[in-house]
């Protein structure tokens, strides 16, 4: 068992070290501006679709007469 540990323990190491060299120096640029971008969704679409709906419910509404007993 201690042999087997000693060999993960030592895999382990080299792995983490041959990674910890891994990868360049971190360039980090500045913008100059940064322009807020118009949301992909507009709220001017909502109330066109909301529209057709409620006409819908209230002109479409449940049949709420009492059927006659003949």
């Amino acid at each position: 068992m201690k042999k087997i540990l000693a060999a993960s323990l030592a895999a382990s190491v080299a792995i983490s070290a041959s990674t910890a060299y891994a990868g360049g120096p971190v360039v980090i640029e500045e913008e100059a501006e940064v322009v807020a971008e118009k949301p992909a969704s507009s709220a001017g679409i909502l109330p066109l679709l909301l529209i057709p709906i409620i006409l819908c419910v209230a002109l479409c509404g449940g049949d709420d007469d009492e059927q006659r007993p003949t």
